[in-house]
């Protein structure tokens, strides 16, 4: 990973933003393969470590999910900048921000930020996040002086063992709520769902829950054993069951009386153990005094439970947030006035990314309602959890 890193891909035009005496102002515009050689340069002349490739460059200028930005003073390239956006949310990540080592101290870096934030309000954005390390004090007061707040740190993030601070700055709208869930990363493609059922048993019950021998633990205990290829992934009777089992008060929403995930099963055996284990799942929920709805769940139902201090495990389509068909979940924990607050425990790490552009991620609510459903029948499944009651 980089050093104060996000993604954008739209055409922009030139942008001017006056630094000092105008008529020296930065002309900002988008890359193009052309800068390669410049920009390879400036990564050179700043960065002794976690550098970008010549390959990487081009990834990115092409990306449709990224924008990188150039500064030229004096017809000559001083800087850029980079901006990710993570598909269907309110956030961008500012994933590098480099400056000529000739251009040091004449505003390059600050007409770059500027852009940067301007490129994620373009784009609807209204959390723009960064990663820094922490003894670049001339970055840090940078962002410091521009709004930014720290939100985290990441011991050893950088190739030389740095620690990086992670800072966020609101761009527009309410200040977003933070929220006491801890997040936490799934370790594997198949535990989406016990990785949320730990995030919610570290804010509801205790820290100690979040390692991965208690997700794999919790995957085991939930599991429909068989999914599409490969292992088994949890089914919203199997969360709420385990959910229970382990001192938390749950409730299934599920918009079908049907067995789950079983569209694109054709093996037969597969099929008639995964219906097993789900109907030994609702039975056991039933036995437990679960309650259960067979209907959507609303928004503003939704709403109303997290309000109340309640977060959700809610079923979303893979193919929307990530692009791949599989059934995922998500942890929503909070809500803005505009957005869904949510944990997503999958991180992209080959697209650059890192924990701060999964934890407290605001999806707007016509989106959330939007990939809150699954295949060809628009599967609707959450198990909300109660904040504010266990059982032991």
């Amino acid at each position: 990973m980089i050093r104060a890193p996000h993604h954008i891909g739209a055409k922009f035009g030139v942008c001017q933003f006056a630094i000092g005496n105008p008529m020296s102002a930065p002309r900002i515009r988008p890359a193009t393969i052309d800068d390669i050689d410049a920009l390879d340069g400036i990564e050179q002349a700043t960065f002794s470590t976690d550098r970008i490739s010549r390959r990487s460059f081009r990834a990115l200028i092409d990306r449709p999910t990224a924008a990188t930005l150039v500064a030229e003073l004096d017809g000559v390239l001083a800087g850029y900048t980079m901006i990710l956006f993570r598909a269907g949310t309110g956030m961008a990540r500012l994933y590098s921000l480099a400056v000529s080592p000739a251009f040091a101290g004449k505003g390059v870096g600050r007409a770059l930020l500027a852009a940067a934030e301007h490129a994620a309000m373009e784009h609807d954005r209204i959390l723009l996040r960064l990663e820094v390390r922490e003894d670049n004090v001339g970055a840090i007061g940078l962002y410091k002086s521009a709004g930014y707040r720290r939100i985290g740190r990441h011991d050893g993030y950088y190739e030389d063992g740095m620690a990086a601070l992670r800072l966020e700055k609101l761009l527009r709208g309410q200040d977003i709520t933070r929220s006491q869930t801890p997040f936490y990363e799934q370790s594997t493609d198949f535990t989406c769902g016990s990785a949320c059922l730990l995030m919610a048993l570290g804010r509801f019950r205790s820290p100690d829950f979040l390692t991965p021998l208690w997700e794999i633990r919790l995957w085991r205990e939930a599991t429909t054993v068989f999914m599409l290829a490969g292992p088994g992934g949890c089914e919203p009777y199997g969360l709420a069951v385990v959910a229970r089992d382990h001192g938390l008060v749950p409730e299934v929403w599920c918009s079908t009386h049907d067995m789950l995930f079983l569209e694109t099963v054709r093996d037969a055996e597969k099929r008639r153990v995964m219906e097993l284990a789900q109907t030994d799942f609702r039975a056991r929920a039933a036995e437990a005094g679960i309650a259960t709805h067979i209907g959507a769940f609303t928004m503003d139902a939704l709403r109303d439970r997290l309000a109340r201090g309640d977060a959700a495990i809610v079923l979303v389509s893979g193919y929307l947030m990530m692009g791949k068909k599989v059934p995922h979940w998500v942890l929503a924990h909070g809500d803005d006035g505009r957005h869904i607050l949510v944990h997503d425990p999958w991180v992209e790490d080959e697209l650059g990314e890192t924990a701060a552009d999964a934890a407290n991620i605001p999806v707007p609510y016509a989106i959330f309602d939007r990939i809150a459903r699954y295949g060809r029948t628009g599967l609707r499944a959450a198990v909300l959890i109660e904040g504010n009651t266990s059982h032991v």
